[in-house]
């Protein structure tokens, strides 16, 4: 309490800092914003519990342990026990259930008790094991002649079992990796198989748009991305481009393809010709959030290209329709001038920093010259001017 006393005199919050926020350094974090409110771990006896990357457990603390975000805990296993850290506690335990598909009534294991450093210590000890069991096994399984790989292996708290994690195109018979796994490691063996992107959320990394990976920090249900919403945002498919680092395409593809469904339908139908006094016109891109079209002159190539909004566009199919034409795609001279927002690289020359640095160099070795210029000629007065 004492700790929690000097952080709030010298953040000013009101302990939701301490309790709610946790480690930020583990995947999946959750941010407790109930856990100042009075009485919200007593509503539930349910804690989340998180073990290595992203598998979490929801666990029944039947002993009533204080327990608080960041607490490590040993929890019921089958066999014996193992070592994970609380993530969650109170009413927010209830929604991350119903995202689970578990209810309050379900049988949950049960938290023994906080971790002693004897646990620890066989904690680290099955931990420091994983990274060389993984690659012996992999050895193992290309020996066996099995079209799998295997990501990842998780060691349990007490060292009693471990977790292969591994990934298969196609149906995999491993009893014999079994067998010859647990010959080898001594251990209980248990096979699960997860896809690229659940690999690419227990292993990590950075992605192209300089974050960490969605899959590594906040995303857990993973939803089948299809290249209909690139096209719905008018993407390049470009499959360098679209995929990630899991080889798939990339989960943000879903993130905006709603809104960008929603402004295409107050949109024109592209197919739909532009008929003028100037000629006809036809679609070449559009801005789908802001509402504009561009039409070119010439069906193949972009020619004379004049951009206008949805409305006008619409204006115009109607007067086709009627079987008239207007003067011209825009709708008057002021829409004609109108001003876009301001591009600083049309406005002047990317390589305009290079050009000043230039002419200053050009102007110091001028001067530098002209300095030289008047020595030599300085020189030559006074050996004119020396008595023979």
């Amino acid at each position: 309490m004492d700790e929690k006393l000097k952080y709030k005199e010298q953040n000013g919050c009101s302990g939701i800092c301490c309790e709610g926020c946790g480690a930020m350094d583990a995947p999946l974090n959750t941010f407790d914003w109930l856990a100042d409110v009075p009485g919200n771990a007593e509503d539930t006896d349910i804690v989340e519990v998180q073990f290595k990357n992203t598998r979490k457990g929801y666990f029944r603390n039947s002993n009533k342990l204080p327990l608080v975000k960041g607490d490590i805990v040993a929890v019921e296993a089958n066999p014996g026990h193992d070592i994970g850290r609380v993530t969650l506690t109170g009413r927010l335990v209830l929604l991350q259930l119903k995202k689970a598909r578990l209810t309050p009534e379900s049988e949950l294991k049960r938290v023994y008790r906080k971790a002693k450093p004897v646990d620890m210590e066989k904690y680290e000890e099955a931990k420091a094991k994983e990274h060389d069991t993984m690659i012996r096994s992999r050895q193992i399984a290309k020996d066996l002649n099995l079209d799998m790989k295997i990501g990842d292996v998780e060691y349990q708290g007490d060292g009693n079992k471990a977790i292969f994690y591994y990934i298969a195109d196609n149906r995999v018979d491993f009893r014999q990796l079994i067998k010859v796994l647990a010959d080898v490691f001594k251990v209980k063996i248990e096979m699960k198989q997860i896809g690229a992107r659940q690999e690419a959320g227990r292993i990590g990394g950075i992605g192209p748009c300089g974050r960490e990976l969605c899959c590594a920090t906040f995303t857990t249900n993973f939803v089948s991305v299809s290249t209909l919403a690139a096209r719905f945002q008018d993407i390049s498919l470009n499959p360098q481009k679209l995929a990630g680092q899991c080889a798939k395409l990339k989960c943000c593809l879903n993130y905006e393809v709603d809104a960008y469904v929603e402004a295409s339908k107050r949109l024109p139908q592209r197919d739909i010709e532009l008929e003028t006094v100037e000629g006809t016109y036809y679609f070449f891109k559009a801005d789908i959030l802001k509402g504009e079209l561009t039409y070119s002159s010439d069906k193949r190539i972009p020619a004379n290209l004049k951009t206008i909004t949805a409305r006008r566009a619409k204006q115009i199919i109607e007067m086709n329709k009627r079987g008239e034409k207007p003067e011209s795609l825009l709708e008057d001279d002021a829409m004609r001038n109108s001003k876009h927002s301001a591009d600083l690289l049309e406005q002047s020359n990317i390589d305009r920093f290079d050009n000043a640095s230039r002419n200053k160099k050009r102007k110091r070795n001028s001067s530098n010259r002209e300095y030289r210029n008047d020595n030599n000629k300085k020189g030559k007065k006074k050996e004119n001017s020396k008595p023979e």
